[in-house]
Protein backbone atom coordinates (compact mmCIF):
# COMPACT_ATOMS: atom_id res chain seq x y z
CA UNK A 1 0.00 0.00 0.00
CA UNK A 2 1.35 3.01 -1.18
CA UNK A 3 1.69 5.91 1.97
CA UNK A 4 0.68 8.66 -0.69
CA UNK A 5 -2.94 7.39 -1.19
CA UNK A 6 -5.84 9.69 0.08
CA UNK A 7 -7.42 7.85 3.51
CA UNK A 8 -11.08 7.26 1.85
CA UNK A 9 -9.21 5.65 -0.87
CA UNK A 10 -6.99 3.43 1.81
CA UNK A 11 -10.22 2.28 3.89
CA UNK A 12 -12.12 1.12 0.97
CA UNK A 13 -9.59 -0.94 -0.25
CA UNK A 14 -9.27 -2.57 3.26
CA UNK A 15 -13.28 -2.84 3.35
CA UNK A 16 -13.15 -4.20 0.02
CA UNK A 17 -10.03 -6.89 1.29
CA UNK A 18 -12.98 -9.49 1.50
CA UNK A 19 -13.96 -9.13 -1.73
CA UNK A 20 -10.83 -9.47 -3.21
CA UNK A 21 -9.38 -12.61 -1.01
CA UNK A 22 -12.57 -14.51 -3.13
CA UNK A 23 -10.44 -14.61 -6.01
CA UNK A 24 -7.17 -14.68 -4.05
CA UNK A 25 -8.54 -18.00 -1.94
CA UNK A 26 -8.09 -20.06 -5.56
CA UNK A 27 -4.91 -19.00 -6.85
CA UNK A 28 -3.99 -20.09 -3.35
CA UNK A 29 -5.86 -23.71 -4.12
CA UNK A 30 -4.00 -23.79 -7.64
CA UNK A 31 -0.90 -23.69 -6.02
CA UNK A 32 -1.76 -26.60 -3.58
CA UNK A 33 -1.79 -24.51 -0.10
CA UNK A 34 -4.36 -25.96 2.19
CA UNK A 35 -6.63 -23.99 3.43
CA UNK A 36 -8.80 -23.58 6.72
CA UNK A 37 -11.50 -22.32 7.47
CA UNK A 38 -13.04 -20.97 10.74
CA UNK A 39 -15.64 -19.25 12.42
CA UNK A 40 -15.07 -17.53 15.48
CA UNK A 41 -12.43 -15.90 18.01
CA UNK A 42 -11.11 -18.75 19.42
CA UNK A 43 -9.74 -20.69 16.55
CA UNK A 44 -5.94 -20.98 17.38
CA UNK A 45 -4.93 -19.92 13.92
CA UNK A 46 -1.22 -20.24 14.72
CA UNK A 47 -1.42 -23.55 14.81
CA UNK A 48 -2.98 -23.89 10.56
CA UNK A 49 -0.47 -20.89 9.96
CA UNK A 50 2.36 -23.33 11.42
CA UNK A 51 2.02 -26.28 9.01
CA UNK A 52 2.13 -23.24 5.77
CA UNK A 53 -1.99 -23.30 5.43
CA UNK A 54 -3.66 -19.92 4.82
CA UNK A 55 -6.55 -19.18 7.79
CA UNK A 56 -9.77 -17.75 6.77
CA UNK A 57 -13.29 -16.07 8.61
CA UNK A 58 -15.88 -17.99 6.91
CA UNK A 59 -18.84 -16.04 5.71
CA UNK A 60 -21.87 -15.91 8.27
CA UNK A 61 -23.13 -12.10 8.34
CA UNK A 62 -25.63 -12.12 5.59
CA UNK A 63 -29.51 -12.89 5.09
CA UNK A 64 -28.55 -13.88 1.73
CA UNK A 65 -28.91 -17.40 2.29
CA UNK A 66 -31.02 -17.43 5.61
CA UNK A 67 -33.90 -18.87 3.90
CA UNK A 68 -32.22 -22.05 2.44
CA UNK A 69 -30.69 -22.52 5.56
CA UNK A 70 -34.34 -22.42 7.44
CA UNK A 71 -35.30 -25.74 5.37
CA UNK A 72 -33.45 -27.79 8.00
CA UNK A 73 -32.61 -25.20 10.21
CA UNK A 74 -35.35 -23.61 13.05
CA UNK A 75 -36.42 -20.15 11.93
CA UNK A 76 -36.16 -18.96 15.60
CA UNK A 77 -32.57 -19.89 15.77
CA UNK A 78 -29.81 -17.42 16.17
CA UNK A 79 -29.20 -15.13 12.51
CA UNK A 80 -25.45 -15.86 12.21
CA UNK A 81 -25.77 -19.73 12.78
CA UNK A 82 -28.29 -19.83 10.07
CA UNK A 83 -26.33 -17.47 7.63
CA UNK A 84 -23.18 -19.68 8.08
CA UNK A 85 -24.85 -22.85 7.40
CA UNK A 86 -26.25 -21.28 4.44
CA UNK A 87 -23.43 -20.26 3.03
CA UNK A 88 -22.21 -23.57 3.51
CA UNK A 89 -25.15 -25.49 2.43
CA UNK A 90 -25.42 -23.87 -0.71
CA UNK A 91 -21.83 -23.38 -1.94
CA UNK A 92 -22.34 -19.22 -2.03
CA UNK A 93 -18.93 -18.73 -0.19
CA UNK A 94 -15.95 -19.15 -1.86
CA UNK A 95 -14.04 -19.32 1.40
CA UNK A 96 -15.81 -22.44 2.39
CA UNK A 97 -16.01 -23.97 -0.59
CA UNK A 98 -12.34 -23.77 -0.87
CA UNK A 99 -11.79 -24.67 2.80
CA UNK A 100 -9.79 -28.31 2.91
CA UNK A 101 -10.89 -28.19 6.59
CA UNK A 102 -13.49 -26.24 9.03
CA UNK A 103 -12.35 -25.39 12.26
CA UNK A 104 -15.55 -25.97 14.79
CA UNK A 105 -16.01 -24.42 17.97
CA UNK A 106 -18.47 -25.69 21.11
CA UNK A 107 -19.18 -21.86 21.96
CA UNK A 108 -22.62 -22.79 21.85
CA UNK A 109 -25.65 -25.15 21.65
CA UNK A 110 -26.57 -24.19 18.13
CA UNK A 111 -23.12 -24.28 16.55
CA UNK A 112 -22.69 -27.50 18.19
CA UNK A 113 -25.74 -28.97 16.35
CA UNK A 114 -24.71 -27.03 12.97
CA UNK A 115 -21.08 -28.68 12.89
CA UNK A 116 -23.04 -31.86 13.08
CA UNK A 117 -25.16 -31.34 10.09
CA UNK A 118 -22.39 -29.42 7.86
CA UNK A 119 -19.96 -32.28 9.06
CA UNK A 120 -22.23 -34.58 6.68
CA UNK A 121 -20.50 -32.53 3.67
CA UNK A 122 -17.58 -31.29 4.74
CA UNK A 123 -14.47 -31.89 6.60
CA UNK A 124 -15.68 -30.40 10.26
CA UNK A 125 -12.93 -30.27 13.41
CA UNK A 126 -14.80 -29.47 16.74
CA UNK A 127 -12.68 -28.23 19.47
CA UNK A 128 -14.02 -28.62 22.88
CA UNK A 129 -14.06 -24.84 23.88
CA UNK A 130 -14.75 -25.04 28.57
CA UNK A 131 -16.87 -22.68 29.32
CA UNK A 132 -15.02 -21.25 32.29
CA UNK A 133 -11.33 -20.22 32.77
CA UNK A 134 -10.65 -21.91 35.07
CA UNK A 135 -7.11 -24.43 35.71
CA UNK A 136 -9.03 -27.42 35.02
CA UNK A 137 -10.41 -25.74 31.89
CA UNK A 138 -7.07 -24.41 30.77
CA UNK A 139 -5.63 -28.03 30.78
CA UNK A 140 -8.80 -29.15 28.42
CA UNK A 141 -8.11 -26.10 26.07
CA UNK A 142 -4.43 -26.51 26.22
CA UNK A 143 -5.18 -30.52 24.78
CA UNK A 144 -7.31 -29.37 22.37
CA UNK A 145 -5.13 -27.21 20.80
CA UNK A 146 -2.87 -30.13 20.85
CA UNK A 147 -5.43 -32.30 19.27
CA UNK A 148 -5.67 -29.77 16.75
CA UNK A 149 -2.49 -30.28 15.65
CA UNK A 150 -2.06 -33.67 15.75
CA UNK A 151 -5.04 -33.85 13.19
CA UNK A 152 -3.77 -31.05 10.69
CA UNK A 153 -0.39 -33.28 10.96
CA UNK A 154 -2.48 -36.65 10.32
CA UNK A 155 -4.72 -35.11 7.56
CA UNK A 156 -2.05 -32.87 5.70
CA UNK A 157 0.70 -35.40 6.14
CA UNK A 158 2.93 -32.85 7.38
CA UNK A 159 4.92 -32.27 10.55
CA UNK A 160 4.24 -28.78 12.29
CA UNK A 161 7.25 -28.16 14.52
CA UNK A 162 7.47 -25.74 17.62
CA UNK A 163 9.70 -23.28 15.78
CA UNK A 164 7.26 -22.64 13.22
CA UNK A 165 4.36 -21.90 15.72
CA UNK A 166 6.73 -19.66 17.40
CA UNK A 167 7.20 -17.93 14.02
CA UNK A 168 3.38 -17.93 13.46
CA UNK A 169 2.59 -16.65 17.14
CA UNK A 170 5.39 -13.83 16.26
CA UNK A 171 4.10 -12.95 13.28
CA UNK A 172 0.23 -12.55 14.82
CA UNK A 173 1.45 -10.87 17.52
CA UNK A 174 3.18 -7.97 15.48
CA UNK A 175 -0.50 -7.47 13.63
CA UNK A 176 -2.38 -7.52 16.67
CA UNK A 177 0.23 -4.67 18.43
CA UNK A 178 -0.16 -2.68 15.13
CA UNK A 179 -3.86 -2.79 14.62
CA UNK A 180 -3.96 -1.94 18.33
CA UNK A 181 -1.74 1.33 17.42
CA UNK A 182 -4.66 2.06 14.69
CA UNK A 183 -7.53 1.46 16.88
CA UNK A 184 -5.91 3.87 19.88
CA UNK A 185 -6.05 6.59 17.70
CA UNK A 186 -9.60 6.74 18.74
CA UNK A 187 -7.92 7.67 21.86
CA UNK A 188 -7.65 11.34 20.14
CA UNK A 189 -10.82 14.19 21.30
CA UNK A 190 -11.90 15.36 18.83
CA UNK A 191 -11.47 12.22 17.03
CA UNK A 192 -8.92 11.49 13.85
CA UNK A 193 -11.40 9.09 11.91
CA UNK A 194 -15.03 7.74 11.55
CA UNK A 195 -15.64 4.92 13.54
CA UNK A 196 -17.00 3.08 10.48
CA UNK A 197 -13.56 3.66 8.47
CA UNK A 198 -11.76 2.03 11.82
CA UNK A 199 -13.71 -0.95 11.02
CA UNK A 200 -13.39 -1.10 7.45
CA UNK A 201 -9.81 -2.20 8.49
CA UNK A 202 -9.93 -4.12 11.77
CA UNK A 203 -12.48 -6.24 9.75
CA UNK A 204 -10.59 -6.38 6.53
CA UNK A 205 -7.78 -7.23 7.70
CA UNK A 206 -8.73 -10.57 9.13
CA UNK A 207 -9.06 -11.61 5.03
CA UNK A 208 -5.10 -10.72 4.65
CA UNK A 209 -3.97 -14.48 4.41
CA UNK A 210 -0.08 -13.25 4.46
CA UNK A 211 -0.66 -12.08 7.91
CA UNK A 212 2.91 -10.52 8.08
CA UNK A 213 1.57 -7.99 5.67
CA UNK A 214 -0.37 -6.40 8.27
CA UNK A 215 2.06 -4.73 10.31
CA UNK A 216 3.58 -2.53 7.38
CA UNK A 217 0.29 -1.81 6.10
CA UNK A 218 -1.69 -0.77 9.02
CA UNK A 219 1.75 1.22 10.86
CA UNK A 220 1.67 3.30 7.30
CA UNK A 221 -2.04 4.26 8.09
CA UNK A 222 -1.50 5.11 11.52
CA UNK A 223 1.11 7.28 10.29
CA UNK A 224 -0.48 8.87 7.79
CA UNK A 225 -4.13 9.51 9.91
CA UNK A 226 -2.00 10.94 12.88
CA UNK A 227 -0.23 13.29 10.06
CA UNK A 228 -3.43 14.46 8.65
CA UNK A 229 -4.81 15.21 12.58
CA UNK A 230 -1.54 17.61 13.34
CA UNK A 231 -2.48 19.25 9.98
CA UNK A 232 -5.98 19.99 11.42
CA UNK A 233 -7.99 16.84 9.96
CA UNK A 234 -10.09 15.59 12.16
CA UNK A 235 -13.89 14.55 12.79
CA UNK A 236 -16.07 17.41 14.85
CA UNK A 237 -16.59 16.73 18.18
CA UNK A 238 -19.78 14.27 19.12
CA UNK A 239 -20.88 12.03 21.57
CA UNK A 240 -18.00 8.94 21.89
CA UNK A 241 -19.80 6.03 21.73
CA UNK A 242 -18.20 2.46 22.42
CA UNK A 243 -20.07 -0.64 20.64
CA UNK A 244 -20.23 -4.12 22.68
CA UNK A 245 -21.97 -7.26 22.00
CA UNK A 246 -22.36 -10.02 19.30
CA UNK A 247 -20.33 -10.00 16.16
CA UNK A 248 -20.40 -6.75 13.68
CA UNK A 249 -20.04 -7.29 10.18
CA UNK A 250 -21.80 -7.04 7.55
CA UNK A 251 -25.54 -6.72 7.57
CA UNK A 252 -25.14 -5.88 11.39
CA UNK A 253 -22.98 -2.84 10.47
CA UNK A 254 -26.36 -1.14 10.31
CA UNK A 255 -25.66 -0.38 14.27
CA UNK A 256 -22.68 1.61 13.38
CA UNK A 257 -24.38 3.53 10.38
CA UNK A 258 -27.23 4.43 12.73
CA UNK A 259 -24.96 5.77 15.47
CA UNK A 260 -22.61 8.05 13.34
CA UNK A 261 -25.72 8.82 11.09
CA UNK A 262 -27.32 9.64 14.45
CA UNK A 263 -25.10 12.47 16.06
CA UNK A 264 -22.94 9.92 17.28
CA UNK A 265 -19.14 8.56 16.82
CA UNK A 266 -18.35 5.49 17.68
CA UNK A 267 -14.31 5.61 18.95
CA UNK A 268 -13.96 1.81 20.00
CA UNK A 269 -15.66 -1.68 19.49
CA UNK A 270 -15.29 -4.57 21.88
CA UNK A 271 -17.17 -6.72 20.11
CA UNK A 272 -14.87 -9.99 18.49
CA UNK A 273 -13.92 -8.29 15.31
CA UNK A 274 -12.73 -5.24 17.78
CA UNK A 275 -10.82 -5.27 20.61
CA UNK A 276 -11.69 -8.40 21.77
CA UNK A 277 -9.71 -10.42 19.26
CA UNK A 278 -6.47 -7.88 19.55
CA UNK A 279 -6.17 -6.86 23.19
CA UNK A 280 -4.70 -9.55 24.10
CA UNK A 281 -1.32 -10.99 22.78
CA UNK A 282 0.40 -14.86 23.20
CA UNK A 283 3.26 -14.64 25.38
CA UNK A 284 6.17 -15.38 23.47
CA UNK A 285 8.16 -16.07 26.75
CA UNK A 286 6.67 -19.26 27.66
CA UNK A 287 8.53 -22.25 27.36
CA UNK A 288 5.15 -24.03 26.90
CA UNK A 289 4.29 -22.96 23.28
CA UNK A 290 1.27 -24.97 23.87
CA UNK A 291 0.23 -23.50 27.19
CA UNK A 292 0.73 -19.52 25.97
CA UNK A 293 -1.74 -20.13 23.48
CA UNK A 294 -3.94 -22.07 25.70
CA UNK A 295 -3.82 -18.67 28.11
CA UNK A 296 -4.13 -16.35 25.38
CA UNK A 297 -7.80 -17.80 23.23
CA UNK A 298 -9.27 -18.78 26.55
CA UNK A 299 -8.68 -15.16 28.24
CA UNK A 300 -10.86 -14.04 25.89
CA UNK A 301 -14.45 -12.74 27.52
CA UNK A 302 -17.08 -14.13 25.10
CA UNK A 303 -20.68 -14.30 26.85
CA UNK A 304 -20.22 -18.21 26.35
CA UNK A 305 -17.85 -17.85 30.05
CA UNK A 306 -19.32 -18.32 33.08
CA UNK A 307 -18.49 -16.12 34.91
CA UNK A 308 -17.19 -13.88 32.15
CA UNK A 309 -14.76 -11.14 34.47
CA UNK A 310 -12.75 -10.51 31.23
CA UNK A 311 -15.02 -8.86 29.37
CA UNK A 312 -15.95 -6.58 32.17
CA UNK A 313 -12.24 -5.72 32.48
CA UNK A 314 -11.57 -4.80 29.10
CA UNK A 315 -14.90 -3.10 28.89
CA UNK A 316 -14.17 -1.22 31.78
CA UNK A 317 -10.89 -0.12 30.71
CA UNK A 318 -11.82 1.13 27.20
CA UNK A 319 -14.64 3.10 28.45
CA UNK A 320 -11.90 4.76 30.69
CA UNK A 321 -9.10 4.86 28.00
CA UNK A 322 -11.50 5.86 25.12
CA UNK A 323 -14.05 8.57 27.48
CA UNK A 324 -17.10 6.85 26.43
CA UNK A 325 -20.39 9.32 26.94
CA UNK A 326 -22.21 6.11 26.18
CA UNK A 327 -22.79 2.07 25.44
CA UNK A 328 -24.71 0.70 22.77
CA UNK A 329 -24.53 -3.25 23.01
CA UNK A 330 -26.16 -4.78 19.77
CA UNK A 331 -27.60 -8.59 20.39
CA UNK A 332 -28.52 -11.09 17.90
CA UNK A 333 -31.73 -12.65 17.77
CA UNK A 334 -31.70 -16.12 19.95
CA UNK A 335 -28.12 -15.23 20.66
CA UNK A 336 -29.03 -16.70 24.50
CA UNK A 337 -25.58 -16.14 26.02
CA UNK A 338 -25.27 -12.08 25.23
CA UNK A 339 -28.65 -11.66 25.56
CA UNK A 340 -28.71 -13.10 28.85
CA UNK A 341 -25.77 -11.17 29.93
CA UNK A 342 -27.00 -7.86 28.71
CA UNK A 343 -28.42 -7.37 32.23
CA UNK A 344 -24.83 -7.92 33.70
CA UNK A 345 -23.83 -5.26 30.84
CA UNK A 346 -26.20 -2.46 31.81
CA UNK A 347 -25.84 -2.86 35.61
CA UNK A 348 -22.01 -2.53 35.23
CA UNK A 349 -21.95 0.45 32.59
CA UNK A 350 -24.86 2.26 34.86
CA UNK A 351 -23.59 1.31 38.57
CA UNK A 352 -19.90 0.90 37.93
CA UNK A 353 -19.09 3.77 35.07
CA UNK A 354 -22.01 5.81 35.75
CA UNK A 355 -22.83 6.64 32.11
CA UNK A 356 -25.66 5.87 29.95
CA UNK A 357 -26.26 2.21 27.92
CA UNK A 358 -28.60 1.14 25.46
CA UNK A 359 -29.35 -2.96 24.11
CA UNK A 360 -30.91 -3.00 20.73
CA UNK A 361 -31.66 -6.67 19.49
CA UNK A 362 -31.33 -7.08 16.17
CA UNK A 363 -30.68 -9.68 12.98
CA UNK A 364 -29.50 -9.73 9.55
CA UNK A 365 -32.88 -7.73 7.84
CA UNK A 366 -32.89 -4.64 6.63
CA UNK A 367 -36.64 -3.96 8.12
CA UNK A 368 -35.48 -2.64 11.71
CA UNK A 369 -33.33 0.17 10.38
CA UNK A 370 -35.96 2.85 10.75
CA UNK A 371 -36.26 1.69 14.29
CA UNK A 372 -32.94 1.21 15.17
CA UNK A 373 -32.28 5.28 13.92
CA UNK A 374 -35.28 6.01 16.05
CA UNK A 375 -34.47 4.58 19.08
CA UNK A 376 -30.17 5.18 18.80
CA UNK A 377 -31.05 8.70 17.76
CA UNK A 378 -32.94 9.19 21.00
CA UNK A 379 -29.99 8.03 22.90
CA UNK A 380 -27.68 10.01 21.38
CA UNK A 381 -29.82 12.81 22.11
CA UNK A 382 -30.20 12.02 25.50
CA UNK A 383 -26.36 12.28 26.18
Amino acid sequence: MEVIKELPEVFEEFAEQRKNSFLEVKKLKDKGIPVVGAYCTYFPQEIAMAMGAATVGLCSTSDETIMEAEKELPKNLCPLIKSSYGFARTDKCPFFYFSDVVVGETTCDGKKKMYEYMSEFKDVFVMELPNSQSQEALKLWKSEIIKFKEYLEKKFNTTITEEKIREAVHINNEGRKSLRKLYEVMKLDPVPIKGYDLFKVLYGSTFKFDRSLIPGEVDALVEKILLEYKEGKMEEKKPRILITGCPVGGATEKIIRAVEENGGIVVTFENCNGAKSIDKLVDEDNPDVYDALARRYLNIGCSVMTPNPNRLELLGRLIDEYQVDGVVEMTLQACHTYNVESFGIRRFVNEKKHIPYINVETDYSQADIGQLNTRIAAFIEML
